[in-house]
């Protein structure tokens, strides 16, 4: 009998509710910014709302200065930006 914990549930159930909620407003075209993560129905690029935040912009002063952006928009921003380090990979090279 394969045995699930809960903490492996929990993961998986938090996952599923990241992928679920940034594809929907997240989307990657080859003809917007050849390609980069872009929220949807613009050009403004996923890197570019989390470098905002990271230089310490507040929401507010994001959607003031891109009134296309929402929340929700900011939201999905910082949800793809957390699965593509939870999907990120690191392998040493052999020296």
């Amino acid at each position: 009998m394969l045995r699930i914990s809960l903490a492996e549930r929990y993961n998986e159930a938090m996952k599923a509710h990241r992928l679920s909620n940034w594809q929907d407003r997240i989307e990657l075209d080859p003809g917007v910014l050849t390609g980069k993560p872009v929220v949807k129905g613009t050009r403004i690029a996923v890197e570019f709302v989390v470098d905002l935040l990271a230089q310490g912009w507040a929401e507010d002063a994001i959607i003031r200065n891109y009134p296309g952006l929402t929340s929700d928009d900011i939201r999905a921003c910082l949800q793809y930006a957390s699965a593509a380090l939870h999907d990120e990979k690191v392998y040493p090279l052999k020296t």
